[in-house]
């Protein structure tokens, strides 16, 4: 007897439920930490706008996807080496951006 969800009507496989449960823990993350400390200091980076940590997580996330799709279609299924450049691209992000 398997104690998982049934997620079989939406064809869903680990990893599609691995990925979405890794976006809902960074959306709580940021939600505990904007708790912790309130307002984030929004600040100018190397973009000249005024970003907020928020705004960062979503460059983060977006370049991160943009990331894995050019892993996929210049190099192929492979993708550890993405999520290892997708780390150190978001860190560079929360630092600089």
């Amino acid at each position: 007897m398997s104690y998982l969800p049934d997620f079989s009507w939406m064809a869903w496989t680990w990893q599609t439920a691995a990925f979405f449960a890794t976006i809902a823990l960074l959306i709580l993350g940021m939600g505990l930490w904007e708790y912790v400390s309130p307002g984030g200091a929004p600040r100018h980076g190397i973009l000249r706008f005024e970003t907020t940590r928020g705004d960062r997580l979503f460059i983060s996330l977006l370049g991160s996807a943009f990331i894995h799709l050019a892993w996929l279609g210049l190099v192929g299924p492979g993708l550890w080496w993405a999520l290892v450049l997708s780390l150190v691209y978001a860190i560079g992000v929360f630092r600089f951006v």
